[in-house]
């Protein structure tokens, strides 16, 4: 299994397949590589890399449960391209791993050849916030694998009308671990500790300087059309304040498009052909 080892010492998961652009794919929140999975048959002509951020997935939990924040996040990666000889990489981030792409372009810019936000931007409803509180951290009720692809279709279907049944076994088996026991997080559920010592610290960071220091760098952004996480004005709000970002938006698709979509793929195409 690979593996790197970050400069406060722990061992983070990594893939890396392929030739061609290095692409680094960074998962959503509670999420690690297979988030890319659906995306993964349509990325043979770039040279796909994904990392479980530190506390999920594969990778070492930190016994300081704060230093799950972005801007460590952000340092892992730039780490990462080091332990890489990677100079730059284009970063394809879902969720919370296109807040570190945000982070790392107000602060490693040079090190980013192009970035694509996966229905995320720099405004956070509070409702899709809490929306994520109420599972965060939290092993889910179902037993089985079975039971929990029941919930998801049940939970999911207003934001992603006509999802199969075999589409929410699948997510079921992303995000957990099926045991003796009953279902397991494969994340340190105490992810759920620093956001709550995050938001009682005080309101939350601007977020729009780390957006708009994408500029210059040939970036794009895509919005499931149901999101409670990127919601329509500030969609429409990114795409006047950065007039050269790319945008698609995914029907019947809340948070998060699987990325296996036609406007999504050829969003991600159309971005890194700048790159050349």
């Amino acid at each position: 299994m690979p593996l790197f080892n970050t400069s406060d010492g722990l061992k983070l998961h990594y893939s890396d397949s392929g030739k061609g652009l290095p692409l680094l794919c960074l998962a959503g929140l509670t999420r690690d590589s297979r988030d890319f999975r659906y995306f993964a048959p349509h990325a043979a002509q770039y040279r796909m890399i994904t990392l479980d951020a530190r506390g999920r997935g594969q990778s070492d939990y930190d016994a300081d449960f704060m230093n799950y924040n972005v801007l460590r996040e952000a340092q892992d990666v730039l780490e990462f391209l080091n332990y890489l000889g990677l100079g730059q990489a284009a970063i394809l981030g879902t969720s919370r791993g296109g807040l570190v792409a945000m982070a790392l372009a107000a602060t490693a810019k040079d090190r980013l050849s192009a970035v694509i936000l996966n229905d995320v931007g720099p405004e956070i409803p509070a409702g899709g916030i809490a929306r994520i509180m109420e599972y965060v951290g939290r092993r889910p009720a179902a037993q089985t694998y079975d039971q929990a692809a029941q919930t998801l279709a049940a939970l999911m279907a207003p934001a992603f009308p006509g999802v199969p049944p075999l589409r929410w076994r699948e997510e079921a088996e992303a995000f957990y671990d099926e045991t003796t026991d009953g279902l397991a997080l494969r994340y340190d559920p105490r992810l759920r500790d620093a956001l709550l010592a995050q938001a009682e610290a005080g309101p939350p960071p601007d977020l729009w300087p780390l957006f708009l220091a994408l500029e210059g760098v040939p970036c794009g952004v895509i919005r499931g059309a149901n999101s409670d996480i990127l919601n329509a004005e500030t969609y429409a709000a990114m795409r006047r304040r950065l007039p050269a970002l790319k945008t698609a938006e995914i029907a019947d698709r809340g948070h998060v498009p699987f990325l296996d979509e036609p406007p999504a793929l050829a969003l991600i195409d159309s971005v890194l052909e700048q790159t050349k």
